[in-house]
C-alpha cells in the first residue's frame, strides 16, 4: 500500500488500522460520557423540581425577603 508517496509494510499498517480504531473507540466513548452528563443534569433538574413541588417552594417565596427585615453585619 502507498500512502503520501512511501510505501506501508504489514506493520505499519496494522499500526495504523490499530491507531484509527483507538481514535474511534475514544470518540464513542467521549459521545456516551457527554450523553451521560446531559442525562445526569436534567435528572438532577427534575428531582430538585419534585422536591420543590412536594415542599411547595415557590421562586418567588424563596427570593422575596422583604418580609424578615434588615439582615447582616451591618443591620
Amino acid at each position: 500500500m502507498t500512502l503520501f508517496g512511501t510505501t506501508l509494510d504489514p506493520a505499519q499498517i496494522a499500526a495504523l488500522v490499530g491507531l484509527l480504531a483507538t481514535l474511534a473507540l475514544w470518540l464513542i466513548v467521549l459521545g456516551r460520557e457527554r450523553g451521560y452528563a446531559r442525562w445526569f443534569k436534567q435528572w438532577e433538574a427534575d428531582r430538585k423540581a419534585a422536591r420543590d413541588a412536594e415542599q411547595g417552594v415557590s421562586k418567588s417565596s424563596s427570593t422575596d425577603k422583604t418580609d424578615q427585615g434588615p439582615r447582616g453585619p451591618w443591620g
